[in-house]
């Protein structure tokens, strides 16, 4: 039986929402396994596709091509916002039909485009945990479901520069480390000075 996009969204975002209440504002400079993003970049990021994935939920426009600073523009409660609008995520996708057809300005299945942000929403505060030196455990059943969308997005997440060449995957690696070798981060990333 297929899991619901919006049942792994929510079990993505109650792992999610700890790691980005746990951010302290001056950890904001610090860098992240993702090249050219700080941390603060990458929360901005990450706000701005959970609130843009839920237009595309309703076959509205998205424009990815800039990231507002959402988090001057929300002020202190930023981490709130957080968790509100991963929660009007998971309500998005919900809504009966959401998953069927396409969706976005590549035209793409709701599905794939689901997988998409699930990704985000799992892979994201992996490096936000990194980068400020916390644990992070996603939920099984979203690195599961997204083992074989990813494998199959992939080559197409390298040509629009969303993912970075596969990473060496090291021996022993987990199902959740191989995926974010797949994806293009090293999963055994950690800070300067703290490698």
């Amino acid at each position: 039986m297929t899991t619901k996009i919006s049942e792994l969204l929510e079990a993505s975002a109650r792992q999610a929402v700890p790691v980005v209440r746990g951010i302290r504002d001056d950890q904001f400079g610090a860098p992240t396994p993702c090249p050219d993003y700080t941390v603060r970049d990458l929360l901005n990021h990450l706000l701005h596709v959970v609130i843009g994935f839920q237009a595309l939920a309703a076959r509205k426009e998205a424009d990815f091509a800039t990231t507002p600073d959402h988090l001057a523009r929300i002020g202190d409660g930023w981490r709130d916002a957080f968790a509100e609008e991963t929660a009007r995520l998971a309500a998005a996708w919900a809504v009966p039909g959401a998953e069927e057809g396409r969706t976005g300005a590549m035209d793409l299945p709701a599905r794939t485009v689901g997988h998409m942000i699930l990704l985000d929403l799992t892979a994201h505060p992996w490096d936000l945990a990194r980068a400020t030196g916390r644990d992070f455990t996603p939920d099984p059943d979203c690195v599961r479901e997204l083992a074989a969308p990813v494998a199959e997005m992939a080559p197409m997440g390298r040509q629009y520069g969303a993912f970075g060449e596969p990473a060496p995957v090291p021996d022993g690696a987990s199902e959740f480390e191989r995926l974010l070798a797949l994806i293009g981060r090293d999963p055994r990333w950690a800070p300067p000075g703290r490698g």
